[in-house]
């Protein structure tokens, strides 16, 4: 039975749909908490907890002694807080918050019992559907991305993905990153032999004047903690990504790989989900919540880029072997993972 929604994201959700469809413009002033609580029915509490979530993903701005001011701009292309330091602020490095062994022990000897021969015999191209539809129910629940199984793609890590998405949208492209970005992007993409545009990074995603003069066909974004810099772009920049791709009829790649762990009481809205008809295409890894040796990610395509793939690249082989997703669908399946992210998230809510 699916959970009840809880009342602080039902409030989120109805003043994040005001302001985006333009009930409350760029630069009104909310109503008080108070005339919101009234208004709603609900505590002073929840209602902070709903403004919370929309300060964080830069919908509305507090001002001392003045009250909330909508930030979120829908049809503008130029963006606020465009400047940043020549100085960037890396995150230091933490120790990685591997999955209990203890847990992992008791999967893999469930998933050796219960399956048997099972685990021997070879996957689909795709991926197991088992799994495929563990992922897309994880997704529905965690990140509210709706997804049919069939559009999801198991694979060895992100840089394989990397590569499929080359071999579908081809080597003739221009593809545009991120300025500072991951290292293992450029390089991967280098070593495809595509062209590259390096686009600066302001402090709040990719410049606006990077974009009017890119000649990028393809986009590749990391909208959540880009590393090394640790930029999450908000939600004005994430629609300005869109309107972007819309426009040029570009597709963008959203590398989702440090999400699961937002300290959020909700994760920012995906691009995926804001748009997963046509120009968005998702790529996440469980690299980083499970462990750095666990090499397997996936990636979602848009429906209307399933025959194409088919074609083009279609043929290769899952390079997950079927003894490795089903540990990791009985992980999820059973709950584990999921327990795993919310200890790790308090964690780090505590260090705070």
């Amino acid at each position: 039975m699916r959970k009840k929604k809880p009342a602080y994201l039902d409030i989120y959700q109805t003043l994040r749909n005001a302001i985006s469809e333009g009930v409350y413009p760029y630069g009104t002033k909310l109503p008080s908490k108070r005339s919101l609580s009234s208004q709603f029915n609900l505590s002073l509490v929840t209602i902070e907890h709903a403004l919370e979530l929309l300060n964080e993903e830069g919908y509305i701005e507090p001002k001392e002694r003045a009250g909330l001011f909508v930030t979120y701009r829908s049809d503008s292309v130029l963006n606020v807080q465009e400047e940043i330091d020549s100085e960037f602020s890396f995150p230091t490095d933490v120790p990685e918050d591997s999955f209990p062994f203890s847990v992992l022990a008791r999967t893999i000897r469930r998933v050796l019992s219960e399956y048997q021969e099972e685990i021997l015999i070879k996957s689909p191209p795709h991926g197991l559907p088992l799994l495929q539809g563990a992922i897309a129910n994880h997704l529905l629940t965690s990140r509210g991305i709706h997804v049919q199984p069939e559009q999801i793609l198991i694979g060895s890590g992100a840089e394989y993905l990397y590569g499929l998405i080359v071999m579908m949208l081809g080597r003739d492209k221009v593809y545009g990153v991120e300025d500072p970005s991951y290292e293992t992007i450029l390089k991967m993409y280098e070593a495809n032999g595509v062209t590259v545009e390096k686009l600066k990074l302001g402090s709040n995603g990719i410049r606006s004047g990077e974009l009017e003069r890119s000649t990028a066909d393809v986009l590749h974004i990391t909208p959540f903690h880009s590393w090394p810099t640790g930029i999450t772009a908000d939600a004005s920049k994430r629609r300005e990504y869109l309107r972007w791709a819309e426009k040029r009829n570009a597709i963008l790649i959203e590398d989702d790989y440090d999400s699961e762990f937002t300290l959020s009481g909700k994760p920012a809205d995906t691009l995926f989900g804001m748009e997963p008809d046509h120009h968005v295409i998702y790529l996440s890894t469980f690299s980083k919540t499970i462990a750095p040796s666990v090499r397997i990610g996936y990636m979602i395509l848009p429906k209307d880029r399933l025959e194409d793939f088919e074609k083009k690249a279609g043929f290769y082989s899952c390079t997950v072997s079927t003894f490795s997703q089903l540990i990791l669908y009985e992980l999820i399946h059973s709950g584990d993972y999921e327990r795993q992210i919310n200890r790790i998230r308090r964690r780090r809510r505590r260090s705070r």
